[in-house]
């Protein structure tokens, strides 16, 4: 039997993301990223399409590599300038009832007490649709903008993302008993104090005393989505990501993958089945093949490859301005993104810069008529095992009301689409299938009062 597929909206809150030169097609809104009424046109277009939900990016640093100067960055606007990702939720919100929202937000640089603080609020205020995209940053300059002398190293930066976890943990799931709001106005007491608790939580990088400062949200703790590929970006999502963002060049990068995290899950007694797994997906759709190639073609006189140079620069840390054609790139751990730096490490520069001017170099770029990019969803699915999609932009909101108004139908037809929001009333529900709050075997719930033989630790 064919199964469901989910699909995220993909966004950050900036003028140019992913594809890099369309912020200025006469047919894109990306421009207006600072107007809430751009954030809610989305929100709206989305949920009419029955998207699980709107994926916000984010970095906390510009784009430095290329070149040896942030530059090309700023002047491009790739990535920069960019807003912060949470402060949009609420609007949008407000004028939805199902859509959820995942938000990134990096444990390297802020302590987690503000930020579990921050996803309770949103957890509350969308009544629990609310995700939390963990990554652990990559930008230089990032964390000297945050008072650090140098980036964290990549595997020190897990580490910390860790008991970052932990203390997040602690205070969702730990700090106030299911029982301790009371609304008892005879007696004049919101909460019972005795049943919310300090978490006392003293470790190599925090020292947290608690309480939590927001009451029990309708999911606790947000679900938790994660986009490492690199080794030890595996084992930190198969502990704790409900979803993973793959980043893959090649069908059989995200088989790997998705094969190596489903195991990893497994031995660490949380199931196969606990992680749900998607990858970015490009979709030019018209009416008919004609139609979509023409506006290929449309888009393709915006495309900037430099843009894309730049922003691979900052995710591999490799400047290709720097390097001559024929050399090969090669793999020296340069402490952004391993995984991006890996998937090219066997190619010359030109191989690079011939990959990002040709979009069909890309294995998870679709163009054609409905029932042709349904089909070619479908064969990634079965070829990768991935459970769907975050669906990238070229035009906003163009990519997202295309997809919707021919792609959505075709899908559904063919049983890999749902019909309505039937599978419950939070996020985590409706990826899981389950209830809105942490499954007992994943390691957030071992913090709960109870599962602790009745002490916060």
């Amino acid at each position: 039997m064919a199964r469901i597929l989910h699909f995220n909206g993909f966004e950050m809150n900036t003028p140019s993301h992913i594809n890099h030169g369309l912020w200025v097609h006469p047919g894109n809104r990306r421009h207006e990223y600072t107007d809430i009424g751009y954030w809610l046109d989305t929100a709206r277009l989305l949920e009419r399409g029955l998207f699980d939900a709107l994926f916000l990016a984010d970095v906390v640093g510009t784009y430095s590599v290329y070149e040896g100067s942030r530059d090309s960055a700023i002047a491009r606007g790739i990535q920069s300038p960019n807003n912060d990702p949470f402060l949009v939720v609420p609007a949008m919100a407000a004028v939805t009832e199902n859509l959820g929202f995942a938000v990134t937000f990096t444990t390297t640089y802020e302590p987690p007490f503000g930020n579990a603080r921050r996803f309770s609020t949103l957890d509350h205020l969308t009544r629990g649709r609310i995700a939390w995209n963990v990554v652990t940053g990559y930008l230089p300059d990032a964390a000297r903008n945050y008072g650090l002398g140098a980036q964290v190293g990549h595997d020190d930066r897990y580490e910390l993302a860790e008991e970052f976890l932990e203390v997040s943990y602690k205070l969702w799931e730990g700090s106030w008993e299911e029982d301790a709001v009371l609304h008892d106005r005879a007696e004049r007491r919101y909460s019972d104090p005795a049943k919310v608790h300090e978490i006392s939580h003293r470790g190599r990088y925090f020292t947290v005393d608690g309480p939590h400062l927001s009451e029990p949200s309708p999911q606790r703790t947000p679900v938790i989505y994660q986009a490492g590929s690199s080794d030890r970006g595996r084992a930190f999502a198969a502990r704790h990501a409900e979803a993973i963002f793959v980043g893959a060049r090649t069908e059989r990068q995200a088989r790997e993958v998705i094969d190596d995290v489903r195991e990893l899950a497994e031995a660490n007694g949380r199931g196969r089945d606990a992680v749900r797994f998607l990858v970015g997906l490009n979709v030019i759709v018209g009416e008919t093949e004609n139609e979509a190639r023409r506006k290929l073609d449309e888009i393709l006189r915006y495309r900037d490859t430099i843009g894309y140079l730049v922003h691979f620069g900052g995710s591999s840390g490799i400047d290709l301005a720097a390097l001559g054609a024929e050399e090969y790139l090669g793999f020296k751990a340069r402490g952004h993104v391993e995984s991006a730096e890996r998937s090219f490490a066997d190619k010359r520069v030109r191989e690079v810069v011939d990959h990002f001017s040709d979009p069909f170099d890309d294995p998870f770029f679709v163009v054609g008529a409905p029932d042709q990019v349904a089909d070619r969803i479908e064969e990634i699915a079965e070829r990768t095992g991935v459970d769907g999609f975050n669906l990238v932009q070229y035009l906003s909101p163009g990519t997202f009301t295309d997809f919707i108004e021919l792609v959505v139908p075709e899908l559904q037809r063919r049983g890999r689409y749902r019909r309505s929001y039937t599978e419950g009333t939070t996020l985590r529900e409706r990826l899981h299938g389950e209830g809105p709050r942490l499954p007992a075997s994943h390691p957030g719930a071992a913090h709960r009062i109870g599962a602790s033989i009745g002490a916060v630790p």
